[in-house]
């Protein structure tokens, strides 16, 4: 055991100096003017933050959420902050005709497009799991489906500007986690379908890049009220949150993951002891607060 650890832990430390420091991080914000992007579940939450950094980037903007009031009032802060220009469009993902049409919506606007930022999230519980499998196929209409419906739809545009693909995603699709687990199932899903489409980019030389946004516990309104009750440990900055996000798929990031040393911790050691991992996720939670 104790040669293992001293192969081990060096082995480790030179993984985890590879995983920090391997990607590029010079960013100019002169990357966004100009662009032209869509912003997915954009009225609240890391969307909302999204779409004003982008706006002071001077990008312009389609937004696109459920909520018709609240995303024109975004427009309108977007336009107050020096967005190129900013209009809305609102809707269900439940509906990947709907989801078309957003890119649809774009291409008339603008006749291209230059980023498409996937961020929409459907309303599931925090709870142990209860059997409920149309739940778990309506969550998979919008975290999931929709998301490849815009994404194919908007695919001839993004080859010709050779844009950019952001996909935000959870650390809950890189290792299991409880009382999640419909939302958990999306997330994997995400990162299966995504992975593997940016392999066979690479094989056709297409130069349309992917960034898959592994997230962990941020302090959105509707995150917050769902699980603050059973988190030991803070949450992290949307507004941080959402500038990292913009940064990452500026720079063709392959993957980011915020906060990065719980996040990157979590899904490296996953691969080689998962049984640590589990122990780590489950401790994180403050399980008797968790009623069935």
């Amino acid at each position: 055991m104790g040669l293992l650890l001293k192969v081990f832990m060096p082995l480790l430390g030179v993984a985890l100096a590879f995983y920090f420091y391997s990607t590029p991080t010079t960013f100019n914000e002169e990357m966004l003017r100009g662009k032209r992007v869509v912003v997915t579940g954009a009225s609240a939450g890391i969307g909302e933050q999204m779409a004003y950094h982008l706006a002071r980037m001077e990008a312009h903007l389609l937004l696109t959420a459920r909520t018709e009031a609240k995303l024109q009032k975004v427009v309108e802060r977007c336009l107050e902050l020096g967005a190129a220009s900013a209009s809305y469009v609102s809707g269900s993902m439940e509906d990947t005709t709907f989801a078309e049409s957003v890119v649809k919506q774009a291409e008339n606007s603008w006749g291209g497009l230059d980023m498409l930022i996937l961020n929409h999230l459907g309303d599931s519980y925090f709870n142990y799991f209860d059997g409920d499998v149309k739940q778990v196929r309506k969550l998979l209409e919008i975290n999931f489906l929709s998301f490849v419906a815009m994404t194919v739809s908007a695919l001839p545009m993004l080859k010709e500007s050779e844009g950019n693909i952001v996909v935000v995603s959870s650390v809950a699709g890189k290792t299991g986690s409880p009382f999640i687990v419909p939302y958990s199932a999306t997330k994997f899903a995400l990162d299966g379908f995504f992975s593997s489409l940016r392999q066979e980019f690479i094989i056709e030389k297409v130069n349309v890049s992917i960034t898959l946004c592994i997230l962990g516990y941020i302090n959105t309104e509707n995150t917050v009220r769902a699980v603050s009750h059973a988190m030991k440990d803070p949450p992290a900055p949307k507004e941080e949150c959402a500038l990292e996000i913009i940064k990452s798929g500026a720079l063709r990031q392959r993957e980011l993951y915020y906060p990065p040393w719980t996040v990157r911790r979590l899904v490296l050691l996953r691969s080689i002891i998962p049984e640590f991992v589990d122990s780590l996720v489950i401790s994180s939670y403050k399980v008797e607060n968790i009623r069935r």
